[in-house]
């Protein structure tokens, strides 16, 4: 951990401060809502006095409490912890780097992460799916330290600019060397096809008790280093200035950012803009204090995520659209809105 340090007050003003304590239950209460919603509705719908029922008075005599209880319990429960912690990753990238479009996807850790199991399921028949966090979190660091090696090794050194760049290089190289793997494997491709596309079907729902733990390690560091964030946002030299031991924070925060970023991975696959969607909304809200925006990120991406899954299991149902192909369809626009205001 890091050593204790004097930092300036940055608590915000009364106004602002008293409008995100307000928020948290409302944000809580869509939470809520948006997991019955998503508990609710399907090919089947239910009503949610039989969801209710479900949850609390279970009997697996009744097939509606079945459909409850062991598919879209633990589907709407990985919705939960994916869209929570991509964008609490997405919002530590964006906070150290200082780069608006930063996020899992862009700078390349989704793409280290989905290489690295494809190359352990294809090339070494990795079948136990417990090991799965562990081989993307490999991937995902070693794509992380050559981005960065990338960018750090252009001229300018690593801005903004040439760690976006480096990102989608790393990310379109591997993606090729992913494709490659499936022509020389049909087993690989069509065991992890759908896994790819970004799903969150209950077929990886086990893997959840695996993640769990690390996941809720990962969240406390994230909330217990968010203070120092807010001041290495400002730039290195003032934060060095106030005493942050900035090598060692980013360390601790890229640590974090793997760990999350695994475990999404080896929940749902490569879910690409959460990470860079939900941080931009809650700063419009919460403001700049990573304070705030750490625990709105994770109640905000958490609904966001189970929202976005809901509608791609509505719109064609009986039959659902990937996870993956939605939150693209979402984020896309706003990345290509946001790198134009960069522009400007």
């Amino acid at each position: 951990m890091t050593t204790a340090v004097s930092l300036p007050d940055q608590s915000p003003t009364p106004s602002l401060w008293q409008r995100n304590v307000a928020g948290l239950p409302i944000a809580l209460g869509v939470l809520a809502l948006m997991f019955a919603w998503h508990i609710a509705v399907g090919a089947k719908s239910l009503p949610l006095s039989t969801v209710v029922q479900a949850l609390l008075n279970f009997d697996d005599t009744l097939f509606d409490h079945m459909i409850v209880r062991d598919l879209r319990l633990p589907r709407a429960l990985v919705a939960l912890v994916v869209g929570a912690s991509l964008s609490v990753a997405g919002a530590l990238m964006q906070g150290v780097t200082r780069n608006p479009l930063a996020e899992p996807g862009i700078l390349g850790l989704l793409a280290g992460a989905s290489f690295a199991v494809v190359m352990a399921v294809g090339l070494f028949g990795l079948t136990s799916t417990s090991w799965l966090p562990a081989v993307a979190a490999l991937g995902a660091l070693g794509a992380a330290l050559i981005v960065w090696a990338i960018a750090q090794g252009s001229p300018g050194g690593a801005t903004p600019l040439t760690l976006t760049l480096a990102g989608a290089a790393v990310t379109l190289f591997l993606g090729a060397l992913i494709s490659i793997a499936h022509l020389l494997s049909q087993d690989t491709f069509e065991q992890l096809r759908v896994w790819l596309a970004g799903s969150l079907s209950a077929r990886r729902t086990h893997i959840l008790p695996v993640v769990l733990p690390w996941v809720a390690v990962a969240m406390v560091l994230a909330l217990g280093l968010a203070r120092q964030v807010t001041v290495l946002a400002m730039g290195d030299e003032t934060a060095r200035g106030l005493g942050v031991r900035t090598g060692w924070l980013k360390t601790q925060l890229l640590l974090v950012v793997v760990v999350l970023t695994a475990c999404s991975v080896a929940l749902a696959g490569p879910l690409g803009f959460v990470g860079l969607v939900i941080p931009h909304v809650v700063r419009l809200f919460v403001g700049s204090d990573y304070r705030w925006i750490v625990p709105y990120c994770a109640l905000v991406g958490a609904a966001y995520l189970i929202g976005v899954d809901t509608l791609a299991r509505l719109v064609l149902r009986p039959q659902e659209i990937a996870t993956g192909i939605v939150t693209a369809l979402v984020g896309a626009p706003l990345f290509v809105h946001l790198v134009r205001q960069r522009a400007r």
